[in-house]
Parts: C-alpha cells; structure tokens; sequence
C-alpha cells in the first residue's frame, strides 16, 4: 500500500486533485431513482430540494428538471466550481458553499434533502439535527448510492483485489460499511423505503484509469505507489476487456425516510 500521509485525512478537501477525473468518468444514476423521488418524496415542481454534499453537480443535474430550485451543497471548492461551471445558466440552481453539518440554508427551507453518494462522510449525529432543521414539516431525507458490484464477474473480482492491494484507504471509506442498523438509527422509528436500481458503465483502458483515479483513496499522479497500481490495472485490463472495453456494473441503493 502506498503512504497514507499522501492521502487527505479531512473529508472536505479529499477530491480537491480529482475533479476532472470525477466529471468525466464518475457514474451517474438510473432513471428510476429520480421517478421514486416523484413518487416518494415530493420532488415535483415546487419542491425545494438540498443535494448535500452535491460534489460536482452530477446529481443535481438530474433534480432539477423536477423541482423549484436544488441548493447544490458542497464544502469542497474545487468541486463546487466543476458544479457551477456544469450548471451555468440553469436558473433553477444555487451552489451553497456549506457542509452536511453546518448547510448555511434557513430554517425550514427545503422539502426534500438528497446525498447521492455522499452520507458516509457526514458526522452522522450534527448532520442529522441539520436536516431536521433547515426540513419543512413532513419532508423527506433521501440517500443514495452507487454500490459497484465486486464479485459480479471475473474482471469485477480482479478488480477489488487491485483496490486492496494498492487503495491507500480503501477499506477505511467504503461506503458500504453504512448498514441497515446505522441507516434505521438515522432515519428513526418512523422508518424507511429502500429500492435498489441496476447501473453500469463501459470503458476502454483510459476511462478505467480516470474512473479509478477519481476515487480517494486510489494514489494519484506522483504518490507512492501510483506507478505500481497502474500498471497493475493496465495488466487487469488486457486480461479481462472484450473488444476494448470492461464493465463496472453496480446496484445503486436509494434511501427514503422522514426524521423523527
């Protein structure tokens, strides 16, 4: 495993040197998801909506054909500013520099709260009295997730093995160590509507390398054990592509529940 000193230990500034990488290969979100928010949790067109921790506007972009206004929250500069740029000229968006703890929205103010891949970075306990605070009554707070299937085929199975053996943190941020138990303690009694959608994308050689540098944990260009992991990827690659290209297929997790 590579240094962990090269790897920021501070959530808001951990993609600061991955954003070009996250725009163009990170994935996006099924159809589905946006109609069970329809359906769900009031996102229609004069629902206010929070997307906390909105990163760099990927699933804002798919709110706000669907509601009043998305305040893009998101601490992360570097990030805000790929969100600004994607959104430009949307009237309907406002990039909210603020954190999951501490949102800079009013009391009240929104009726729907989205983090699409994004709640396990948050202080669970401070964000949790944030949402209930700037929610109006009734409204609904929904996680969301693209969880990348690891044993789904042979290229996928390589693929995790590469993670563990050279992600400098993967184990430590995977978002999947968020179980039924802390999301039931997050969202309360009241309890909670969960979906599961099917996602994939397909690659060629270089987006399988922008799509794994776009992940935290994966050393970057420079750091100890970026070399390595490359040409170990590029090995994993020409063992498993078909005509040029390699899928990352995952099942994407949708979250919907009142604060009680």
């Amino acid at each position: 495993m590579g240094d962990q000193s090269q790897v920021s230990p501070e959530p808001t500034r951990r993609f600061s040197d991955r954003v070009e990488n996250y725009v163009r290969y990170r994935p996006s979100y099924p159809a589905g998801v946006i109609a069970t928010l329809r359906e769900r949790a009031g996102l229609g067109p004069g629902a206010v909506v929070a997307d906390v921790g909105s990163g760099t506007g990927i699933f804002a972009q798919l709110l706000l054909p669907h509601c009043l206004r998305v305040f893009g929250v998101e601490p992360n500069a570097a990030m805000r500013g790929a969100a600004e740029n994607l959104l430009a000229g949307v009237p309907n968006f406002t990039s909210q520099s603020g954190t999951a703890e501490a949102t800079g929205l009013s009391d009240g103010s929104v009726d729907l709260i989205t983090a699409a891949q994004a709640f396990h970075w948050f202080e669970v306990p401070a964000c949790r009295r944030e949402f209930a605070r700037i929610l109006r009554p009734g409204g609904r707070v929904a996680l969301i997730w693209n969880e990348r299937l690891t044993d789904a085929s042979p290229f996928l199975m390589d693929y995790e093995e590469l993670l563990r053996k050279h992600a400098t943190d993967y184990a430590q941020v995977d978002h999947t160590r968020v179980d039924e138990t802390a999301l039931s303690a997050f969202f309360g009694p009241a309890g909670l509507f969960t979906a599961e959608f099917p996602n994939e994308q397909h690659f060629d050689l270089v987006g399988l390398e922008g799509r794994l540098l776009s992940s935290s944990y994966a050393p970057n260009v420079g750091q100890p054990g970026h070399d390595a992991m490359m040409a170990a990827l590029a090995g994993l690659f020409a063992r498993h592509q078909q005509q040029g290209r390699v899928a990352l297929l995952y099942r994407t997790e949708l979250h919907i529940g009142r604060l009680t």
